[in-house]
């Protein structure tokens, strides 16, 4: 992991002033006189592959902005298995539960190098007292924070294990028109569909045997859409 100065990033080089990431992380609203009120540093961080921003039960006291990468969040059941509950992409916030008092939820492990703000709930707190604008993106957090829940459960917890194979695979495009996604591992794909690997595997082969997902690399392929599409109404 590496660390360096926000300011740097923020107010540094103009790719990086005018990069259109900055009105997707959480403080996209506010204005050159807020940050007078940041007392703390915010760290920009970065993460390999198969590092964890957190993990259950710890108290760092700080929030994430992921600015670049891919995030999985997992929570570890009583019966000593795993579901993953949740994917973080570029402008999510990893770790809300902090700013209530509690420890992290989950553990936030990486699926591809990250670049995260590091910032103090103190920061937050200040601001959200202070400006009614970082208030806002926070109201505005937890509210997609809660749809991308209901969301997984509804579309990846229900029907054929195909149907919800797809309906993942089709998430990870993205965009309307995309058809380059990130692909899980099998391990990956059934503790977020919540099926076994061997389940798992034997869809990805039956859709790639379709023609419906190409692997590019080991962790990337290209899907037809239109049939995804198709099988995640069943």
């Amino acid at each position: 992991m590496d660390v360096r100065d926000i300011e740097i990033a923020w107010n540094g080089p103009p790719q990086c002033r005018y990069c259109s990431i900055r009105d997707l992380v959480l403080f996209a609203d506010l204005r050159h006189d807020d940050f007078q009120l940041i007392h703390k540093p915010i760290d920009e961080l970065r993460f390999g592959v198969g590092e964890t921003l957190y993990r259950p039960a710890d108290h760092s006291g700080h929030v994430f902005t992921v600015r670049e990468g891919l995030v999985k969040l997992v929570q570890y059941l009583p019966n000593g298995g795993l579901r993953i509950v949740r994917l973080l992409k570029q402008g999510d916030v990893a770790g809300l539960e902090v700013l209530l008092g509690q420890s992290y939820q989950h553990e936030a492990v990486v699926l591809e190098a990250v670049l995260a703000c590091h910032i103090p709930v103190s920061v937050i707190d200040r601001l959200s007292h202070d400006t009614p604008r970082l208030h806002r993106q926070l109201l505005a957090r937890w509210q997609r924070t809660v749809s991308e829940a209901d969301a997984w459960i509804t579309d990846l917890s229900t029907g054929p294990a195909q149907s919800r194979v797809a309906r993942l695979l089709l998430r990870l495009t993205g965009s309307q028109s995309g058809d380059h996604c990130y692909l899980p591992t099998r391990e990956d794909i059934g503790a977020m569909v919540g099926i076994t690997s061997e389940t798992a595997s034997r869809v990805v082969a039956e859709l790639k045997r379709h023609g419906l997902v190409s692997e590019l690399d080991a962790k990337h392929a290209r899907v037809n859409r239109d049939g995804l599409e198709r099988i995640s109404l069943r």
